[in-house]
């Protein structure tokens, strides 16, 4: 017999559940959840938008971050009822349809900014959220290392990462002082 865990525990639960609606990659989704589940759980399990990715747990990797109205945000740390009404976006938002990488993956490939790739799609949901803001980019060494402050590798020394931060500001036309 082959049952999968989430469903099993959802069925045990006495949390208290409470309905939520919001729109995760330019989807609607309503959803009845417990009032305990954690947003990076949701996308994950429910939604099997599995890009998503979780480190720590605890907020300090990054590796769960996604862009919540248009900010970044740590998956792991949010409830998914907090979400509700909300815009999500994860790393399956950002190629476009036909494949076509996102200038800011397109950078990371150019410039071998990658090596494990588990920590990869947090690093690109924070910087194009970064991209996405109104204003000037700080494309020094200290400002680009600023913007990737809230990210952790294990496998780089960063080098590439922030030259494809220079990179996709190239290709996305996004100069900045530096």
């Amino acid at each position: 017999m082959s049952r999968r865990i989430a469903p099993v525990l959802a069925e045990r639960s006495d949390d208290p559940r409470r309905a939520i609606n919001l729109t995760v990659n330019g989807e609607a989704v309503t959803r009845d959840v417990s009032t305990r589940l954690l947003l990076s759980d949701f996308l994950r399990h429910d939604l099997r938008l599995t890009g998503t990715h979780v480190g720590c747990e605890h907020g300090v990797c990054g590796c769960c971050t996604v862009l919540i109205d248009g900010h970044s945000a740590r998956s792991c740390l949010t409830l998914a009822v907090q979400a509700d009404g909300s815009a999500i976006r994860t790393i399956e938002s950002v190629a476009a349809d036909d494949g076509t990488l996102h200038p800011v993956q397109r950078a990371f490939k150019e410039c071998h900014a990658l090596q494990c790739g588990f920590c990869t799609p947090g690093f690109v949901m924070s910087i194009v959220s970064h991209f996405e803001e109104a204003g000037t980019l700080d494309l020094s060494e200290d400002g680009v290392r600023e913007m990737l402050s809230g990210n952790l590798c294990r496998c780089t020394g960063y080098q590439n990462i922030v030259a494809a931060v220079r990179r996709a500001a190239e290709l996305m036309g996004r100069g900045g002082k530096g």
